[in-house]
């Protein structure tokens, strides 16, 4: 059996579910922040978030992580020399540390202390899109 392929493949499964996350939870927030005073539709909003985030979004990392790192092991952590890996994983830690940011957003608005804007949320919604565009460009190309 090929590893290499097995991991790939799945390492891509996640990355794609933990993007499709990052792309869509700050869009919900976009709404939550934009809905004044009806407290049914800001109850729905928690749950679709705090659904998204924990069942989604998080294993979706988790694996991200997880497969990526058993790629790396699989091609010899010697890999690790290469900047466009390099690269990759300083994209992939400001990932991961834009979901945990998502995370704070997340909580803020579920107390209902949100002090972000509708307008901020769109903004940095624009954020995963930018790093998955590189990080994908890093990986074709693969610069020396």
């Amino acid at each position: 059996m090929n590893y290499y392929l097995l991991f790939k493949s799945l390492h891509l499964i996640s990355v794609i579910s933990w993007m499709a996350g990052l792309l869509y939870l700050p869009r919900l927030f976009v709404y939550h922040a934009e809905t004044r005073s009806d407290n049914k539709i800001k109850k729905t909003f928690k749950t679709m978030e705090r659904r998204l985030f924990f069942y989604i979004m998080n294993p979706a990392m988790i694996l991200s992580w997880f497969f990526g790192i058993l790629l790396i092991l699989t091609i010899g952590t010697e890999s690790l020399t290469y900047l466009w890996l390099q690269l990759k994983l300083v994209m992939v830690i400001f990932l991961t540390t834009y979901h945990f940011f998502l995370f704070y957003c997340l909580k803020s608005l579920r107390q209902n202390n949100s002090k972000y804007s509708s307008r901020f949320y769109r903004i940095i919604n624009e954020v995963p899109t930018l790093l998955l565009i590189s990080i994908i460009f890093v990986v074709v190309y693969k610069p020396l």
